[in-house]
């Protein structure tokens, strides 16, 4: 195996090359105990029940344990979102709101990105 340098703003980089809308859930431990793989199945389900073009990925532990669950939500023409204390019913207001009629949801907002 070669000696190879990572170069950190490169892989950085790479990870802001994502193209489309995407939806991340965080599930570490943390996230799992606050109920994240349940908003998960839920935001799947919605979105294949929709037809919607969003990607919808997990992701780990984003040092807010006590926001958990954590939803980050980027469409396009938007700022990027992360909606903390997510239950289902929420889960589904994020598809169909958010992702799909492009409307914040301001009651669950915990952080915004301007992009």
């Amino acid at each position: 195996m070669k000696n190879e340098k990572v170069n950190l703003d490169q892989i950085k980089s790479q990870g802001q090359k994502r193209k489309g809308d995407w939806i991340k859930v965080g599930m570490s431990t943390c996230g799992i105990a606050a109920g994240a793989d349940k908003v998960f199945k839920t935001l799947v389900e919605e979105k294949e029940k929709r037809k919607a073009e969003i990607a919808i990925e997990q992701c780990g532990c984003s040092g807010m344990c006590h926001a958990e669950p954590l939803v980050e939500v980027c469409v396009q023409g938007m700022p990027t979102v992360v909606y903390g204390g997510v239950d289902e019913e929420t889960a589904i207001k994020i598809i169909d709101k958010h992702a799909s009629g492009k409307y914040l949801l301001n009651d669950h907002i915990f952080n915004i990105k301007v992009n």
